[in-house]
């Protein structure tokens, strides 16, 4: 199953329309986490316009592949589970958010190797289809759940 994830706060119709294209043409199950403010007829995905935390979890834990926006949240849980991800960052020159913020966060986690991600829709379609024909993917490094005691270390002793 490939879950697709736009976060919460604005719809993604690129991305979510661009992902009903590409689940049409494959034999495998594909379910959206959707904004129900969304223009897209989708037809190839199950959608869901709101998902509790523990449905949300239930889902993308299930996931072989999750295919998202930008979102911090998403990476993270990418991370601290080890899930494939594949981004499609939103973009201000499309009006797809209030900033470039999402640009900036794919800029620094692809420098440090830590994500896959689409520069269009085309490369979107060529990375799904080569992790299903072939399960390869960049998989993201393990992040632990909890903050490092250096992290923690250097937090306490800031400003003495």
């Amino acid at each position: 199953m490939i879950f697709v994830t736009i976060g919460t706060q604005e719809p993604f119709d690129r991305l979510v329309s661009a992902m009903d294209k590409i689940a049409a043409n494959l034999n495998i199950e594909f379910i959206a986490q959707v904004s129900p403010r969304s223009s897209c007829l989708v037809r190839h995905m199950k959608c869901y316009s709101f998902l509790s935390p523990s449905e949300y979890d239930e889902i993308f834990n299930q996931a072989e592949l999750v295919v998202a926006h930008a979102g911090i949240g998403t990476i993270i849980s990418a991370l601290v589970n080890q899930k494939p991800l594949i981004i499609l960052p939103r973009q201000l020159k499309l009006k797809e958010h209030r900033s470039d913020h999402q640009m900036a966060t794919v800029k620094h986690f692809s420098a440090l190797g830590y994500v896959n991600v689409a520069q269009d829709i085309e490369d979107l379609e060529r990375m799904v289809r080569t992790f299903i024909e072939t399960k390869e993917i960049n998989i993201c490094p393990k992040l632990g759940k909890y903050a490092s005691g250096g992290l923690i270390e250097s937090i306490r002793n800031f400003g003495r």
